[in-house]
């Protein structure tokens, strides 16, 4: 049986960059549920995409131009989003910021 992994411990954890001016870390994860911390720098793209999986999105800081399923709206600080599954998305930062994404299930494409 797999050993379940119940804390995650930021000194351990590295932040990788997936975009130029976007840098992720996994902060927690198992097979059902996965969240990563996201930093942006002002100008990065999160370039537009879809996956399977359900996600959310809470903004802890910064400003961003989301554009989901072409639908687009300037969000800030306590803000959140939610995308269902398949539906096409991205995110311009519009003011350095970070964010926390939220995914079901967990996203093994993100994993090593």
């Amino acid at each position: 049986m797999e050993k379940i992994q119940h804390y995650f411990l930021d000194q351990d954890i590295q932040y990788e960059e997936v975009d130029p001016g976007v840098s992720r870390k996994i902060i927690a994860h198992h097979d059902a549920l996965m969240i990563c911390h996201l930093h942006f720098e002002k100008g990065a793209v999160g370039k537009l995409h879809e996956h399977f999986h359900d996600q959310c999105t809470y903004i802890l800081s910064g400003k961003f131009e989301f554009n989901i399923g072409g639908e687009k709206m300037i969000i800030g600080p306590g803000d959140s989003t939610y995308k269902e599954p398949h539906i096409v998305h991205g995110a311009v930062c519009l003011e350095e910021g970070e964010l926390l994404d939220i995914f079901t299930p967990e996203r093994k494409d993100f994993l090593k």
